[in-house]
């Protein structure tokens, strides 16, 4: 008899495993399909809403302004009323006078900082943060020297005497 009730047992944890298993894929199911009503209802939508604008691109194209023709000349007749005329060009001797004044005027050479123009070193930066901590441990070492040439000196008076 306890054989029959272990292989039920066993059978049981084998329903039970898979009633589980059909739980989680039912679940996966379910969000799945919900993912997919939502997209269509998303595609429904714009669809929607590009039929608004096709009726709305129907309605702008009456009010396109005419051509505007300056690059080349139309063969169509009706279209020659459009075409603009040579552009004159613009007076520019003022604004050209004004650049070469500024041109010839010297630039004062003491005024400018050498380090600013030349390019710095790709390390520049790292040094700039570490120059603090590198001051410090300069402070101990000096001391840490001093402290062992102090110990030498206090051997070297034992030895001595």
């Amino acid at each position: 008899m306890p054989h029959c009730d272990s292989s039920i047992d066993a059978t049981i944890r084998q329903y039970k495993k898979l009633f589980t298993m059909s739980e989680i894929n039912v679940g996966t199911l379910e969000e799945n399909a919900l993912k997919r009503k939502e997209k269509l209802q998303a595609l429904k939508r714009k669809r929607e809403g590009t039929e608004e604008t096709v009726s709305q691109i129907t309605q702008d194209h009456s009010l396109l302004p005419k051509p505007k023709f300056r690059s080349y000349k139309p063969q169509d007749d009706k279209l020659n009323e459009l075409v603009l005329g040579d552009a004159k060009p613009g007076d520019i001797e003022v604004e050209v006078k004004d650049q070469l004044s500024l041109a010839k005027t010297k630039v004062i050479i003491d005024e400018l900082d050498i380090t600013n123009l030349a390019p710095r070193k790709p390390d520049w930066d790292l040094k700039r943060d570490v120059a603090k901590k590198l001051e410090n441990l300069e402070r101990r070492t000096h001391r840490a020297i001093a402290e062992l040439i102090r110990e030498r000196l206090k051997e070297r008076e034992i030895f001595e005497t």
